[in-house]
């Protein structure tokens, strides 16, 4: 079991940062994979970002360049850093961790929107 904890949604511009954080009840360093994702309103929810145990990461296209996942280690907490927010990553972002058996666990979202 994994329990996690988002925080650190809120309301900014086009063009600001917000950062994302995860806190979970485990070491992330030995959890298989942990990714952030998001639905925006009458779509399916997306792969945001993600970075596996051994550190390597992956990110949507749409945010490539602008987002930047991480983890630390004493916090057992991951983040996503968010800059030059537009307005279609509007939505509400939920963290996910998947242990190496394929169980999969969620956080209960944190909403972020991008006004134009």
């Amino acid at each position: 079991q994994v329990q996690l904890v988002e925080s650190g949604g809120g309301l900014v511009q086009a063009g600001g940062s917000l950062s994302l954080s995860c806190a979970a009840s485990r070491s992330v360093f030995n959890i298989y994979t942990m990714g952030w994702y998001r639905q925006a309103p009458g779509k399916p929810r997306e792969l945001v970002a993600q970075i596996a145990s051994a550190g390597t990461t992956n990110y949507a296209d749409s945010v490539k360049g602008r987002f930047t996942i991480s983890r630390d280690k004493v916090k057992n907490t991951v983040y996503l850093q968010m800059n030059s927010l537009k307005p279609e990553d509007t939505a509400v972002y939920y963290c996910k961790a998947v242990l190496r058996s394929g169980l999969g666990f969620w956080g209960q979202g944190t909403q972020v929107t991008v006004s134009s």
